[in-house]
């Protein structure tokens, strides 16, 4: 399926209408289905959705990828069924936690009960070692630019991006929805997060914050602001955020040690 597609638009420049096209990305809707039962339903672009698969069960608290028995997705004529089938102690839990939702489900909070899961703690990070230094978290936003080649296209998605010290940025995926991007990279490095930071095009809400510590990230950079809630979750589960990252600085939020100052003075 077409993650892109050239429509027809007038562009007002100069005092004047002219005819031309522009690359817009494809949004539609993803059934997120675990052996036959449908869970939520996410508007997405639809690419890297084995990989979305993997994260979306990951951060959603459904279960391990190493518990996905397998992983299909059926094109309908309105959209995607992504089907996820569980091995069995997975299925029953998920079964279980089925039985238990109180209604719909939406996007970014999807099939939370009680407004206590909603605003669930993020899991505890487990301390890796990992570090960086301020020209290292610089680095990782200026070489974000080389990984959205939807977003050069479109000017209309997010990206979700893996970066290490040895290789710099390894992995991104983007999407028109930023849960679905970071689910994606989730999904597509998992096991590897421990020593490596994400990097975020987006603003760092509370549930951004669940699933990068549900993933195991150590450090979060995003070139937006986070919200309060966001900065007291991350300082509560030992995850280094920083924010309003640049290619010529940055600010940071919680957990410093992390943020080695080899290459800068501290000015109180």
């Amino acid at each position: 399926m077409e993650t892109h597609r050239p429509l027809a638009r007038f562009a007002f420049r100069a005092g004047a209408f002219r005819e031309g096209s522009r690359a817009l990305p494809a949004e539609v809707a993803v059934a997120l289905s675990y052996n036959g039962s449908t869970h939520a339903v996410m508007m997405a672009t639809p690419a890297d959705l084995e990989d979305f698969a993997r994260g979306f069960t990951l951060t959603e608290g459904i279960a391990a990828p190493e518990e996905i028995d397998g992983i299909e997705a059926v094109e309908t004529p309105r959209g995607i069924d992504l089907q996820i089938w569980l091995k069995p102690g997975a299925a029953e839990r998920q079964a279980k936690r089925r039985r238990s939702m109180a209604g719909p489900v939406g996007c970014g909070l999807c099939g939370i009960e009680s407004l206590e899961e909603a605003a669930r703690d993020a899991r505890p990070l487990v301390e890796t070692g990992f570090t960086m230094t301020p020209a290292q978290v610089m680095a990782a936003i200026a070489g974000l630019e080389a990984h959205q080649p939807l977003h050069d296209l479109t000017r209309a998605a997010h990206c979700a991006a893996f970066w290490v010290p040895q290789g710099g940025i390894v992995a991104a995926r983007e999407d028109v929805g930023r849960h679905n991007a970071l689910d994606k990279l989730i999904g597509a490095t998992h096991g590897r997060t421990g020593q490596g930071a994400v990097v975020l095009t987006c603003r760092t809400s509370i549930d951004m914050v669940q699933k990068a510590c549900g993933a195991g990230f150590p450090v979060l950079i995003a070139v937006s602001a986070p919200t309060a809630a966001a900065v007291a979750m991350a300082g509560a589960a030992g995850l280094t955020l920083i924010a309003l990252a640049r290619p010529d600085g940055f600010e940071l939020f919680t957990h410093p040690h992390r943020i080695t100052p080899k290459d800068a003075a501290h000015v109180a």
